[in-house]
């Protein structure tokens, strides 16, 4: 793991200058999808957690003896398509020095940055330190901490194949209503709708300036959504049942049944 100060404090770092990468004014991510440089992806993980209720950030509760983001990080780096992985961590000098502690015996190419106040700026914080050369970047919730490395592998190979943003999604199993404050207004439809999970995958430079023009005091729930802001296409893959959010206790006590189903 990299404990480059350099890397702790948000510019941009690694060694590899990205001679031959493509910066270019692409607006589809087609010329691009089948791109020659590396992966990365980026794990936001600063957030409060709140609904877990109190204690750690959310990243840092225990699952199975180990941190959600422990086990996020150890899929994505067993991931062949995967070169480096990026943490954002809680915006504190103490936060990144326990988030390096926590992933330091973890094999492959990990780095710690301060992340920010939100979501959406701990993303563009962590993205900004990327090396030049990784052309591929995707976003991953660490709070999904049991997606399955097939997950991640289905959205690397769709962005190469050429799509510019990708996410997987499943199919919405319950009725779902549209309410105005206890009353149904409306039944919606679900056969168009979908459940999005993480990672989300794109080409660098759809998510560079899909960041470049998100509006801070709105700030989205997905990367994404902010593609989508640009009016650009998104594409889906197959999600898994496995790579569910670990939002609420509940969902705690689910995650542990699958690890012990899975050992």
């Amino acid at each position: 793991m990299s404990t480059d100060p350099a890397a702790e404090a948000g510019p941009a770092t690694g060694t590899d200058t990205g001679a031959d990468a493509d910066t270019g004014p692409d607006t589809t991510g087609a010329d691009r999808g089948r791109g020659r440089g590396r992966v990365a992806v980026i794990v936001p993980a600063a957030g409060k957690g709140e609904r877990l209720g109190p204690g750690a950030p959310k990243a840092l509760r225990e699952l199975g003896g180990f941190p959600l983001l422990v086990h996020a990080v150890r899929t994505l780096v067993t991931a062949r398509s995967v070169d480096l992985v990026v943490v954002a961590a809680p915006p504190s000098a103490e936060g990144v020095a326990e988030v390096q502690r926590l992933l330091a015996d973890l094999p492959g190419d990990t780095r710690v940055v301060a992340g920010g106040d939100t979501r959406q700026e701990s993303v563009a914080l962590a993205l900004a330190t990327l090396p030049e050369d990784c052309d591929v970047v995707l976003v991953h919730d660490a709070a999904r901490a049991l997606t399955p490395v097939d997950v991640v592998e289905a959205v690397v190979a769709a962005v190469r194949d050429g799509a510019g943003a990708v996410i997987p999604v499943l199919p919405v199993a319950d009725t779902i209503k549209a309410v105005d404050a206890d009353l149904v207004t409306a039944t919606v439809d679900r056969s168009t709708l979908r459940a999005v999970q993480t990672p989300q995958g794109f080409t660098r430079d759809i998510l560079t300036k899909a960041h470049a023009a998100a509006d801070p005091t709105l700030p989205a729930t997905d990367d994404a959504g902010l593609v989508e802001a640009l009016g650009l296409p998104v594409r889906t893959v197959p999600g898994h049942a496995e790579a569910f959010k670990i939002t609420t206790p509940f969902d705690l006590v689910l995650a542990e049944a699958v690890l012990r189903r899975r050992r």
